[in-house]
């Protein structure tokens, strides 16, 4: 219990200050990002005096140093900020695109865990026999393929070419889940390459397990060769891939903005891209710090599960 209070203080300190340092990350790129909000406000011929008016409406004015303080201090108070082109609080955009992105990674996940786990313990079991390579073979193909690539090739052959599921979200606004069928090639999309990833991380963590003095200390005292790989293999090859799986939540939740806009999702990647494009700095800078913060607390979850599940494991990450 020492061991793993100690583990545990160690790694929420570690957290604490990766949370600090995003926050001075994000201010610091969003600082360097090109273009000013005022003249994009302006219109097509700002007029000086304008331009001037509106950066000290919105305190684009004051030293940066300032506007770094109000802002870390608003971020303590769960206040992320206010848009520059709409006036609105930045947790309603959060709030109005969170809904889509989540849907996408739970559905994703509950999909991947089965999945990944279910092939990389086939191919284990059968290694260096047929399953095995077959296994082996796609996950390193697909994983090739990247996934802007794989999207447009399932839209071509699954929605024009076809016909069977819609090729965008577009005119389904945020109910998704009432439309499945144009929920169908973003999950594919976002499954192909963490179920790769997963399946072989599983396959090789078994694999080095089965391979290991314990187990054949186990065989040798007579116990079953199911009981060996689930009770004994499965949860040393957990360990790692209960973290891969953290980043793969992390990257779902974060990183779905390819997807979300091949396929017009209105989500959390898409409300990005817009607020990019309008050069509306508090939005990408409320947006950068949630996902930093959910990469952050999600890889502790993980660290944290990996420590219980193979505690010299855990200790080495």
């Amino acid at each position: 219990m020492s061991g793993l209070r100690s583990f545990l203080a160690r790694r929420l300190l570690l957290g604490a200050l990766q949370t600090v340092a995003v926050v001075l990350l994000v201010f610091a790129l969003t600082e360097a990002l090109p273009g000013d909000a005022a003249v994009a406000l302006a219109g097509d011929q700002p007029d000086p005096a304008r331009i001037a008016a509106i950066r000290e409406t919105m305190h684009l004015d004051r030293p940066t140093h300032e506007r770094l303080a109000d802002w870390a201090t608003g971020l303590l108070h769960g206040d992320l900020g206010t848009s520059l082109t709409s006036g609105r609080p930045v947790g309603q955009y959060i709030a109005d695109g969170f809904g889509p992105t989540l849907l996408l990674a739970t559905l994703t996940v509950a999909l991947l865990v089965p999945i990944g786990f279910g092939l990389g313990v086939l191919a284990a079991r059968h290694e260096g026999r047929l399953a095995d390579r077959l296994i082996s073979s796609a996950t390193l193909a697909v994983y090739a393929v990247p996934e802007f690539a794989l999207g447009v090739l399932l839209v071509t052959v699954l929605a024009l070419q076809l016909g069977w599921l819609p090729p965008t979200a577009v005119g389904y606004g945020t109910d998704l889940l009432g439309h499945p069928a144009a929920l169908v090639l973003p999950v594919l999309v976002l499954l192909s390459r963490p179920v790769c990833s997963l399946s072989r991380l599983v396959r090789a963590g078994m694999i080095d397990a089965l391979a290991s003095p314990y187990v054949a200390q186990a065989r040798r005292y007579g116990i079953s060769g199911t009981r060996i790989r689930y009770a004994h293999a499965l949860p040393n090859a957990l360990a790692p891939a209960a973290q891969q799986l953290a980043r793969t939540i992390d990257w779902l939740l974060c990183g779905v903005i390819v997807v979300e806009a091949l396929y017009v999702i209105p989500g959390l990647g898409t409300v990005l891209l817009n607020a990019v494009a309008e050069r509306d700095v508090p939005v990408v800078q409320g947006l950068a710090v949630v996902f930093g913060v959910l990469t952050v607390v999600l890889n502790l979850g993980a660290d944290l599960v990996a420590h219980g599940l193979a505690p010299r494991a855990g200790a080495a990450a």
